[in-house]
C-alpha cells in the first residue's frame, strides 16, 4: 500500500532513504516560524481543514474548483478541503471581529491541499506560514508585515545575499492600464485580460506576450519600461523607508513584475525569492482590503493584508544552503539497569528525571550490559546513570567519561 501521488510521509532521522520528508525538520521549520510571529506580537489561531465548497468559490471563483478536493458530504453538503487558509480567516474574522481590538494580528500553519500538476516545489499538500493584520489602513501595517517576513527568513540563517523581497503595488498597475487603456467597450474584461499577461510576462515567449498586449492597445516595449523604470508609488516610498529605518532596506527592492491575485489583492502585493533565482517563490502576499466584506456579504469591512510562506520551497532553499542543523535523536539520560533487582528504583529515576524535563531512555526488558551501553551510544545519550546496590546513582558523563556517585535524591540536580 503506498501513499497518493503528491502526499508526503514524514520520518524521524535519520532516513531510511532520500524520497521521504524529515518529521523533524517539518517540527523546526513550524518552531521557527511561530518563534519569529510571536516576537512580532501575533496570535496563534487555527480553522477546520473541511469547508463548505462556497467559500472557496465566493473568493476565487468556480474556476478554483478544478483544482480542489471537494465532494459532496453525508449531509449533502457540497465542500472541499482547504486550498488556502484567507477565506477562513476571513470567516472567522467576519463573525467575531467586534471580540477583538484592531490591529488584530494573527498567524497559522494549516495544512493545505490542491489537486493540480505536481512539479518541483509544488506537491498536492504542503504546510504554510500565514500572517494576517486586519483592521489597519496604514501602510505601517505593510512594512510590519513584510518585515516579519524578512525575519522569518533571517531565522533559519538565510540573508539578504540569499533572499530579496520584490515589492510592488496593484495601484500603480491599476494606473498604468487606465493610462493607456483605448478599449472602452469591453473595459473589465480586456482589464482581466492585460493583468494575465502580465502576470506571465516572465514565464511566457516575448513574442506572444508582445501579440496579446498588443489585440489590448499597449505594447511590450511601453510595459518593459514601466517596470524597469520602477519608480515607487507614495505607499511604497513609505513603506521602504519604514523597511530603511529597521535597517531592512538591503532586503527588498521594488519590482513591478511581481503582480498576484488578478481579483484579490488591492494595493501593495510583494514575493519573496532566492537570489539565485533556483526555485519557486518563498513566499508572497499583499493587501486585500475587500475580502472580509465579500465573505460576510457585506455586513462587515475590514482592511487586511497577509502573506503565506509554504514549507516546500523553505525546506529545498535550506538544504541548498546547507542550513538545515543535523536532527539526532540524542537524549539526556540513558539508565542502565544491569540487575534486574534494581528496576524498581531505577524506574522511580527515570521518573524524576523525566519530570526534571530531561529526555531519559532505558531498556523495557532485561538485557545485557553491553546491549544497553550499545544502546545508549545510538540514541547518542549525554549521560548514563546507573542505581546501584546502595541505593546510590553512579553518572557517566558520556562526552568526557568523567564519573561521580550522588545520593538518588540528589541525582536529579547533576542534569539540571
Amino acid at each position: 500500500m503506498e501513499r497518493l501521488p503528491g502526499f508526503r510521509d514524514f520520518y524521524p532521522e535519520p532516513l531510511p532513504h532520500k524520497d521521504v520528508w524529515s518529521a523533524d525538520a517539518r517540527q523546526y521549520i513550524f518552531g521557527k516560524w511561530r518563534d519569529a510571529a510571536r516576537r512580532y506580537g501575533f496570535r496563534e489561531y487555527d480553522g477546520p481543514p473541511l469547508e463548505p465548497l462556497e467559500l472557496f468559490t465566493t473568493k476565487s471563483g468556480d474556476e478554483i474548483v478544478g483544482q480542489l478536493y471537494n465532494f459532496t458530504d453525508k449531509g449533502e453538503r457540497a465542500v472541499a478541503l482547504r486550498p488556502e487558509m484567507t477565506p477562513t480567516l476571513a470567516r472567522m474574522i467576519a463573525a467575531h471581529e467586534r471580540a477583538y481590538k484592531k490591529p488584530i494580528k494573527w498567524f497559522a500553519v494549516p495544512q493545505l491541499f490542491r489537486y493540480e500538476r505536481q512539479q518541483k516545489g509544488r506537491l498536492r499538500e504542503h504546510f504554510q506560514l500565514n500572517a494576517d493584520i486586519f483592521g489597519e489602513t496604514d501602510v505601517a501595517a505593510d512594512a510590519e508585515l513584510i518585515a516579519l517576513l524578512i525575519d522569518t527568513l533571517r531565522s533559519f540563517g538565510l540573508t539578504a545575499e540569499d533572499f530579496v523581497i520584490r515589492l510592488s503595488s496593484r495601484n500603480a498597475w491599476q494606473e498604468f492600464y487606465e493610462r493607456g487603456a483605448r478599449n472602452t467597450e469591453r473595459r473589465m474584461e480586456s482589464e482581466y485580460q492585460f493583468f494575465q499577461v502580465i502576470d506571465k510576462l516572465e514565464r511566457t515567449p516575448k513574442e506572444e506576450s508582445e501579440q496579446k498586449l498588443v489585440a489590448l492597445g499597449f505594447s511590450l516595449t511601453e510595459v518593459n519600461r514601466f517596470i524597469e523604470a520602477g519608480e515607487p508609488t507614495p505607499e511604497l516610498k513609505a513603506i521602504l523607508g519604514n523597511l530603511l529605518a529597521r535597517g531592512l532596506g538591503d532586503f527588498v527592492k521594488v519590482d513591478y513584475h511581481v503582480i498576484r491575485g488578478l481579483a484579490y489583492y488591492t494595493g501593495p502585493v510583494f514575493e519573496a525569492f532566492d537570489r539565485k533565482g533556483e526555485f519557486r517563490a518563498i513566499a508572497g502576499g499583499g493587501r486585500y482590503d475587500n475580502l472580509v466584506k465579500l465573505i460576510s456579504g457585506g455586513k462587515v469591512n475590514l482592511p487586511a493584508l497577509g502573506f503565506g510562506m509554504g514549507d516546500v520551497v523553505l525546506l529545498e532553499l535550506l538544504k541548498a544552503r546547507g542550513l538545515l542543523p543535523k536532527f539526532d535523536a540524542a537524549v539526556d539520560v540513558f539508565v542502565l539497569i544491569e540487575d534486574e533487582t534494581s528496576r524498581l528504583r531505577s524506574l522511580k529515576l527515570i521518573q524524576d528525571l523525566r519530570a526534571a524535563g530531561l529526555a531519559v531512555e532505558y531498556s523495557l526488558t532485561p538485557a545485557k550490559p553491553d546491549k544497553q551501553f550499545k544502546r545508549a551510544q545510538e540514541l547518542k545519550a549525554a549521560h548514563t546513570a546507573k542505581v546501584e546496590n546502595d541505593a546510590k546513582v553512579r553518572i557517566r558523563n558520556l562526552n568526557t567519561r568523567a564519573e561521580l556517585v550522588s545520593s538518588a535524591s540528589d541525582a536529579v540536580k547533576h542534569f539540571v
